[in-house]
C-alpha cells in the first residue's frame, strides 16, 4: 500500500515536558519528529495532536510546539487515542483512511491508538524513527507486536518521499533540505 497525500493524515500522540526526559531516545526522536512535522506541514497533511493528562504531565514540548503551528492539541486521559470523543472526531473529520502516528509511549498511548484505528477500519502507519519508549526493550516489542496487529512500519524520510511522490517543484526542494 502506497501513501496517498490526500489520503493521509498524522496523530502526534504526547511528546510532552514531563514525559519527555524519560525517553531513552529522545535525543534521535524529537529532531526526527520535528524534521517530520516540518515536511508534513510543507505537504499539508492534516495534523491532530495529543496531550495525555497536560495538568500533570505539561504541554508539548516546545520544539514540536513550534513546528506545529496552529495545529489542534486535545487533551486525553485514555491511553489509545481512539477512545477520546474529541480525538476520534477529530481523525474522522480528516475523511482519511491513512493515519500516520508518532510519539510517545510506543509500547503503550502508540500502540493502542494504532490497534484501534485498525478495528475502525483505516490504515495505521507507524513513523518508527519518531517514537519513544522509556525502556528499549518495551519499544522493540511494540514494533513487534504493532507488526502482528496489520499496522504498517516506516521511517519519516520515507514517509516524506513517499507522499511527495515527485524528484522536482519547491515542495522537494523544501523537504529535501530538511532531510539532508
Amino acid at each position: 500500500m502506497k501513501l496517498k497525500r490526500e489520503d493521509t493524515a498524522i496523530l502526534i500522540v504526547d511528546y510532552q515536558e514531563k514525559l519527555m526526559p524519560a525517553m531513552h531516545n529522545k535525543d534521535a526522536f524529537i529532531p526526527r519528529t520535528c524534521m517530520l512535522l516540518q515536511g508534513l506541514k510543507a505537504l499539508d497533511i492534516p495534523m491532530i495532536v495529543s496531550e495525555q493528562y497536560p495538568k500533570g504531565l505539561g504541554s508539548t514540548v516546545p520544539e514540536i510546539k513550534e513546528v506545529l503551528g496552529v495545529a489542534p492539541v486535545l487533551p486525553k486521559t485514555t491511553f489509545s487515542c481512539l477512545d477520546d470523543e474529541a480525538i476520534r472526531a477529530a481523525i474522522e473529520a480528516t475523511g482519511c483512511g491513512t493515519i500516520l502516528i508518532c510519539g510517545a509511549e510506543a509500547h503503550i498511548c502508540v500502540l493502542q491508538s494504532a490497534m484501534d484505528l485498525i478495528a475502525m477500519g483505516k490504515k495505521a502507519v507507524l513513523v518508527e524513527d519518531c517514537l519513544g519508549s522509556r525502556k528499549a526493550h518495551d519499544m522493540e516489542i511494540s514494533l513487534r507486536r504493532a507488526e502482528q496487529e496489520g499496522v504498517l512500519l516506516t521511517t519519516a524520510e520515507a514517509v516524506l518521499f513517499e507522499l511527495l511522490g515527485k524528484g522536482s517543484g519547491a515542495t522537494f526542494k523544501t523537504i529535501s533540505k530538511l532531510v539532508k
